[in-house]
């Protein structure tokens, strides 16, 4: 395993993460789900992602009872707050944070978390109420450091100012990014750069879509993400990632992994984690085995000449649009219902 320091005020973190979002508490059984950390930190995976809103707070609980025993400055937990918690005040209010913490402290079984994360922007709350919540939370020893998760570059510039302000710079943001998905590229990536803000990033594989278990023309596999029906379906959906065309440069890309002596997934895992801008890419799994299996792309050798040329075949249907990081896509939506 490889570490790095998460932007310029963070924790060392591993180059691969383990996040339970849509398998711990909801698609895997609790025995399965345990197995999965326990592989993890086998393979020397330190860094560990949930938030409160998965599985219900579900995905906390079996991190934790994962996580007991274990020697707690050797990892770094991570959680976000700002989707889940029903009607009441705004996701990201003073009032939502203060009680999403202390219940997100129970259920992960420790008395701090590493890294919090505001879980998409709140427009229905003022930002200097967010920060100073989030300033609070690290002054009384409950938070070690804080980021954001799939916000837009302006969100995050005016983010990172109050924050400096307050003594807690912001050190992280958890956008989604893979070789299909690259809409942090134009603004949010220089925007970061320039704020000494790493990235932590999600989906590297685009939901599985980068197994190359998808075939164009083809059902997809039984007992499948993109067929689950408790999120799997519609995280994958919701980005087109099963189109006929997607799934055909795909297939071409997992040929020249083949022929290079790669699976799809090391080669795709690998050009996440090729340059600077991304500190760690979160990575979930079903077995054991997945984990062991995807992370030889750190310790395997990649030619960069090949990277151009799966970069070039997944060209056509590669997304760069600035307008699709999520917090915007989701503003975009509220203030018309009728986009998709």
């Amino acid at each position: 395993m490889q570490y790095r320091r998460l932007g310029a005020n963070g924790p060392v973190v591993s180059r691969v993460a383990f996040g339970n979002s849509l398998t711990a508490g909801n698609q895997l059984a609790d025995d399965a789900a345990l197995a999965c950390v326990r592989a993890a930190l086998d393979a020397g995976i330190t860094t560990f992602d949930t938030a409160d809103a998965y599985a219900e707070g579900r995905a906390e609980e079996l991190l934790g009872r994962a996580l007991a025993g274990v020697d707690r400055d050797s990892v770094v937990v991570c959680t976000k707050v700002g989707r889940g918690g029903g009607p009441g005040p705004g996701a990201l209010s003073r009032e939502r944070i203060a009680a999403s913490l202390d219940a997100s402290l129970r259920r992960l079984g420790t008395g701090h978390i590493d890294l919090y994360q505001a879980h998409l922007y709140d427009d229905s709350t003022p930002l200097e109420e967010t920060m100073r919540a989030f300033a609070d939370a690290v002054r009384a020893g409950k938070v070690r450091c804080v980021g954001v998760s799939e916000w837009a570059a302006d969100e995050i510039e005016r983010a990172a100012v109050l924050a400096r302000e307050l003594g807690v710079p912001l050190v992280s943001n958890q956008p989604q990014y893979n070789l299909l998905w690259r809409v942090i590229e134009a603004e949010v990536l220089p925007a970061c750069a320039a704020l000494g803000i790493g990235q932590m990033v999600w989906s590297p594989l685009a939901g599985g879509v980068l197994t190359g278990k998808y075939r164009p023309g083809q059902r997809p596999p039984a007992g499948s993400r993109a067929v689950a029906a408790r999120g799997g379906d519609v995280s994958i959906q919701r980005w087109n990632f099963l189109s006929d065309e997607v799934l055909s440069a795909v297939a071409r890309a997992g040929d020249l992994a083949t022929e290079a002596g790669l699976t799809l997934p090391q080669l795709a895992l690998a050009w996440t984690l090729r340059d600077e801008p991304v500190t760690t890419a979160v990575i979930g799994a079903s077995t054991p085995t997945q984990i062991t299996r995807n992370l030889t792309a750190l310790t395997t050798p990649v030619d960069p000449a090949l990277l151009h040329q799966v970069d070039e075949a997944l060209t056509p249907v590669t997304v760069h649009d600035p307008a699709l990081t999520l917090s915007r896509m989701l503003r975009a939506k509220s203030r018309n219902p009728t986009l998709t």
